[in-house]
């Protein structure tokens, strides 16, 4: 019964057993001890190699070393080759910070993977079944998941160079269960599996017997939920990345997206087309990540108002800037900077912009524009400053009466975010505003009738 079932699922999913070399990940418990022994039984008619592979998480002391043992030994009698490993996860909880969870799926996935690449083996086999997919799927819509992983538990995923694949999600527990007594196996029972503070134990022994009870097969509707959600997601994504190339560009340290042409793709497209973002920049994506940070990201793309920012976990700053948003991972703290200007010079700015400084009498001038200003250092006095702006900066502008905040004449200028922080501002020993390079002169400017007058030139990098 369960042979049918079984290989009736794998070739719905295009998968043959055939000339396959398996890790088989075994607990000792009735799922993986019952996945062990039926692959152990397709072994010579399907030309498996297959490798069973332990680890002891040490949470429960002498009792999982036991569980151990019983794994060692059941492979003994049945002549399948068998790798353990002792780690000490409650250690490695203490050193990350991770959930128990977490931090035992770590040490067992990497343990997975030293053993597959030692014996040179393609695939790793695990032993969830339907009722554990019925349970993620509920527990993942419960927190608020969303795309594929509201889909639960792929039949089949990459792990690096190898294959995950789980050939017991048509089997429900029970099922299983029956198996083993078939059988003649004794699984080992792991006593955590009824503490109710696990969630999952809490769907098991509440909402599962419930949809069992309302439709015996639920576990088939689950499945087929999860893999025409994962179908839809792969289109989905495939359409988003295909847009999302068209209207954002990489960067050093992050990404610009046009928000007038993003905004213009579907909405599914723009939820995915952050997230996949979000995926790019996020080696290691924070598990503090969550639905409520994109749309927080969705009300500065929205927001009338031309700027805002957003700090993120793990260093990642997001800037709307008129019309552009700007994913920045570990920006550059700002560097302020104060340079002195006596006479001729030329003066390069941190960010590369350059300040070329030359008497007036020894160039000819055909354009005096907002790139050049003249000063009349008997007036000013020396020396000049080069800085960055303050907090509470005035100007007072050429033909206006009073002053003007900087910020303001940034605004009014369009200058983004990230530049208004490094733009020069030139000031007298009085640290009255002169000029602002490239953008507005002070009534301060000199008409070129002094003795000693300075033509300063802003050159963009």
């Amino acid at each position: 019964m369960i042979d049918t079932k079984v290989n009736a699922f794998l070739e719905r999913h295009g998968f043959q057993l055939n000339n396959k070399s398996i890790a088989v990940g075994v607990s000792g418990g009735p799922d993986s001890l019952a996945l062990l022994h039926y692959l152990s039984e397709q072994r010579e008619g399907k030309s498996l190699k297959i490798i069973a592979v332990h680890v002891d998480h040490m949470f429960r002391g002498e009792e999982s070393y036991q569980d151990a043992l019983f794994v060692k030994d059941f492979c003994e009698k049945h002549d399948i080759s068998f790798a353990m490993k002792r780690i000490d996860v409650p250690a490695y909880i203490k050193e990350t910070g991770l959930s128990s969870q977490q931090a035992a799926r770590e040490c067992r996935y990497t343990f997975f993977e030293e053993v597959m690449e030692k014996h040179q083996l393609e695939y790793l086999a695990l032993g969830h079944h339907g009722d554990d997919q019925v349970e993620t799927v509920l527990m993942r819509l419960s927190r608020g998941s969303s795309g594929a992983a509201r889909a639960g538990i792929p039949f089949a995923r990459k792990m690096g160079p190898f294959k995950v694949f789980r050939p017991f999600l048509c089997l429900t527990k029970r099922e299983l269960e029956e198996y083993c007594a078939e059988n003649y196996l004794e699984p080992r029972i792991d006593p955590s599996n009824e503490k109710a503070y696990y969630s999952r134990n809490r769907f098991r022994k509440t909402v599962l017997p419930f949809l069992k009870e309302e439709n015996p097969a639920v576990h088939e509707h689950f499945q087929r939920f999860s893999e025409d959600l994962q179908q839809d997601e792969e289109y989905l994504l495939e359409l988003t990345r295909k847009e999302l190339n068209k209207v954002m560009e990489k960067e050093d340290r992050g990404v610009t997206i046009d928000i007038s042409s993003f905004r213009e793709m579907p909405m599914p497209l723009q939820r995915r087309g952050i997230k996949l973002i979000l995926n790019y920049l996020y080696n290691d994506r924070p598990a503090s990540l969550s639905a409520i940070h994109i749309e927080k990201i969705f009300s500065i793309i929205r927001n009338p108002h031309p700027s805002g920012t957003l700090d993120f976990p793990s260093g990642l700053r997001i800037i709307r800037s008129y019309g552009n948003c700007h994913f920045t991972l570990n920006p550059p703290e700002r560097q302020s900077y104060c340079f002195e200007i006596t006479g001729p010079q030329q003066l390069i700015l941190p960010n590369g912009d350059l300040i070329d400084a030359q008497l007036l009498n020894d160039v000819q001038v055909s354009d005096i524009s907002n790139h050049r200003f003249v000063v009349d250092l008997e007036e000013s006095g020396t020396p000049l400053y080069i800085r960055t702006r303050k907090n509470g900066d005035r100007m007072s502008l050429k033909g206006m009466n009073g002053s003007k905040k900087l910020k303001d004449i940034f605004i009014d200028m369009k200058v983004p975010l990230a530049k208004r922080d490094e733009w020069p501002v030139v000031t007298d020993r009085e640290n009255r505003i002169l000029w602002l390079p490239g953008l507005k002169k002070s009534n301060h400017a000199a008409n070129e009738q002094g003795n000693r007058l300075l033509l300063l030139t802003y050159i963009k990098h």
